[in-house]
Parts: C-alpha cells; sequence; structure tokens
C-alpha cells in the first residue's frame, strides 16, 4: 500500500512561524504567549494588590485630588503662587523649577564643556594639565557630594545680609542667596525685543554669509565688526527711538534683610553650579574625543587658508567633530535633567521635591503622582533627544550641501 507523501506547509504557515517563534519555530510561539499569560497576570496581581491596600487605607484613587488646595509655600516660584492654590498650580511651580535648572545648567555645561575640551587640547603644557586635572577630580566624585560641597562648604559659610558682599552696590551675595537689581517692563519694552529679535537673525544671515563664502569660493570676510553693529547698534537705536525697556528697581538693606530687587535662593545657585561642573567634565572628555577623531590633515588645510588655530577649529574641526559629539553629548544633557532632581537634598523646590515629595506625604496618592512624575521625565528626554536630533540632521544636511 503506497503512503501518501506529507504535503510541505505552506509559504504563509513558514512566514508565521519565523515572524511569532523565530529560529525556535512553533515552540518559540508557545513560550511567548506563555510570557504574554505570565505578564498579564502579574499586572493584574499588582493592580488588584493597589486596589486593596488603597481601599483598606480609605484613600480615592484618581485625580481629584489635583483640585484641592496645597496649603504650603514654595520659597521659589517663577509663576504667582500661594499655598491656597491647587495641588495643578505645585505642579507646574515644581516643574518650571526644574525646567529652569535643566536649561541654565545645560548652558553653562556646554560652555564649560567645551572650553575645558580645548584647553586639554592646548599646546600649552600647563593650561593641559590644569584642564586633565579638573576632568579627573570631578568627574570621579558623585554628584550629590559636589552639591552638598556648594551648599553647605561655600555658600552656607558666606556671611548674612549686614555683612554681605557688595558688587558696585547693585549686586548683593550673602547666605540668602545672591539679590539682583529687579527689572519692571516700560513701554519700550515691546519694540526692543522687536528689534533685539532682528538684531539676531540679522547677525546670523553675516555670518551664515562669510562661512558660505569661505567654503565655496575659499574668500575670507572678517564679519564681527559688523555683527557687533548690528547687535549694539539696532537695540540702540530703539531705545533712542522708543525709550528706556526697562526700569531697574535696585535692592536696599533694611534691617536684617534685602527688601526690593530679586533674590536668588542660594539652593538655586549650589544645584546649577555642581550639576553644570559636574557635566561639563563628561563633556570635556566627548568634545576631546571628537576633535581628535577629525584628521589632523584638517588643522593643516585651515592654516594653509590663512585661518588661525581657533578659526579652524571653528569653521572646519569642530562641524565635522559634531557628527561624533552630538550622540553622547545628548545624553549628559539627559543625565543632567535627571540628576536635578537630587535638588531634594538641599531643599531645592524642584518637581520630586514639591510634588513627588511634599504633595504625595500630604494626599497619599502615590500611583497618580508618580505615574505623572514618570511621565515628565520621560516627556521631556523625548523632548531633548527629538530636538537634538533634529539638530544633528541640519548639521549632516548643512555639511552635505
Amino acid at each position: 500500500m503506497a503512503i501518501e507523501a506529507r504535503k510541505p506547509p505552506s509559504q504563509f504557515a513558514l512566514r508565521l512561524r519565523r515572524t511569532l517563534g523565530g529560529r525556535a519555530g512553533w515552540n518559540g510561539v508557545v513560550f511567548q504567549v506563555l510570557f504574554v499569560v505570565a505578564l498579564t497576570w502579574l499586572g493584574y496581581e499588582i493592580v488588584a494588590n493597589a486596589r486593596a491596600n488603597l481601599a483598606a487605607q480609605n484613600i480615592t484613587s484618581g485625580f481629584g485630588f489635583l483640585q484641592n488646595n496645597a496649603g504650603f509655600d514654595v520659597n521659589q516660584n517663577l509663576i504667582p503662587y500661594s499655598g491656597s492654590d491647587s495641588y495643578v498650580r505645585v505642579f507646574f511651580v515644581g516643574l518650571l523649577n526644574t525646567l529652569v535648572v535643566a536649561v541654565v545648567g545645560i548652558f553653562f555645561a556646554t560652555i564649560l564643556g567645551f572650553a575645558v575640551a580645548l584647553g586639554r587640547l592646548s599646546p600649552n603644557w600647563l593650561l593641559s594639565r590644569i584642564a586633565g586635572g579638573y576632568v579627573e577630580l570631578i568627574r570621579n566624585l558623585p554628584p550629590l557630594f559636589q552639591i552638598l560641597f556648594w551648599y553647605k562648604a561655600v555658600l552656607s559659610a558666606l556671611p548674612g545680609p549686614r555683612q554681605s558682599y557688595s558688587f558696585f552696590d547693585w549686586f548683593f551675595l550673602s547666605n540668602r542667596g545672591l539679590v539682583i537689581p529687579k527689572g519692571i517692563a516700560a513701554p519700550g519694552l515691546e519694540p526692543f525685543l522687536i528689534v533685539a529679535a532682528i538684531a539676531i537673525v540679522a547677525a546670523f544671515v553675516l555670518r551664515y554669509y562669510a562661512r558660505k563664502q569661505l567654503f565655496e569660493k575659499g574668500h575670507k570676510i572678517t564679519v564681527w565688526p559688523y555683527v557687533l553693529g548690528v547687535l549694539l547698534g539696532l537695540p540702540l537705536l530703539a531705545m533712542l527711538i522708543f525709550g528706556k525697556p526697562l526700569t531697574l528697581e535696585f535692592p536696599m538693606l533694611r534691617g536684617f534683610n534685602f527688601a526690593g530687587g530679586s533674590r536668588i535662593i542660594p539652593e538655586f545657585v549650589a544645584l546649577t553650579l555642581a550639576l553644570s561642573t559636574y557635566t561639563a567634565a563628561f563633556i570635556a572628555e566627548i568634545v576631546r574625543a571628537g576633535i581628535m577623531s577629525v584628521h589632523k590633515g584638517q588643522m593643516e588645510a585651515g592654516s594653509s587658508l590663512g585661518l588661525s588655530r581657533g578659526q579652524t577649529l571653528r569653521m572646519i574641526v569642530v562641524p565635522q567633530a559634531m557628527r561624533v559629539i552630538l550622540p553622547p553629548l545628548t545624553n549628559q544633557y539627559l543625565n543632567l535633567t535627571k540628576n536635578s532632581s537630587l535638588a531634594v537634598a538641599i531643599g531645592y523646590p524642584d518637581l520630586v521635591s514639591v510634588f513627588a515629595g511634599t504633595t504625595l506625604s500630604q494626599t497619599g496618592q502615590a500611583i497618580e503622582i508618580i505615574s505623572i512624575t514618570m511621565g515628565v521625565y520621560l516627556l521631556i528626554s523625548l523632548i531633548t533627544s527629538a530636538v537634538m536630533s533634529f539638530y544633528g540632521w541640519r548639521l549632516d544636511r548643512s555639511m552635505q550641501q
């Protein structure tokens, strides 16, 4: 009796098996199904346990608590806030405090990191060793230690307001922070800002034109006097026509504290200094590695065009090195933003301190508050990565033209 030959599986079945199970075939599918079932059961148990615990403590789940009055003050708020405001207001106050630390810290860390990197590559032996010592010292100390050092050992050791350090009778530095003149908007502010924006755009256009002439025709054009004239001349002209954009309110010592002006709290100064210097040490090594990845012939080519060492680095070497620098540089920006949560150690009112700390302890809504905080940090990271990716795309496009 003839035995029928077994039909081979169809192409669809083969593709389905490879897609779901990989090399393991249908056995891989079984394991994946079991993993999904186990993961679903684990999630169900977590949710059920959380609901049971909330019910036992008479805590109602949901986000309705955000409309309740907070009942506590915050010592730094970039938007109007009082203790009678809701927890939603507290959230935005903490978020803005986190963002301002991140933006200011990234700005100073980038400048300092690039400067230290160029110092390490300098032919000056002393400057190179100082920059190398800074990198090796700072990046091997924990960031929390550096925050406490600036806050406890440096700023807290400053004298009180009556014996504060005065700079031109405008700025006063004491253990209560830095007091500076406060700008009050005048009628000429709006036209001044418009003209200043036009001046900045014009300066970038002049710089772009000079670079284009250099790379396409080899013509070196000195544009910095024109850029300086535009940046200073146009705003000055707007002030002469429309009047002063701001009036200054100067701080005055009255009793044991200052009245008037604006105060930058010492917690903000300590946190910004620590995070900036710490992150700058890592940025310096990233920039140094990026510059060294560019062939040394590029420096020689710049010299043959009559460019100085600084001009060659700025116009030729650094733009090529940015392809190598950008990915790890983005990672350092994200690290600085996340490290700002260490502010809770010195009482700076960031998002973690006032929302995931004080608000959570008052309301007990741990699941909702932690979820919101996690979502905010995830969103900040995604936006930062998107901006840096767009900048990298623009840089690649300009290099290809």
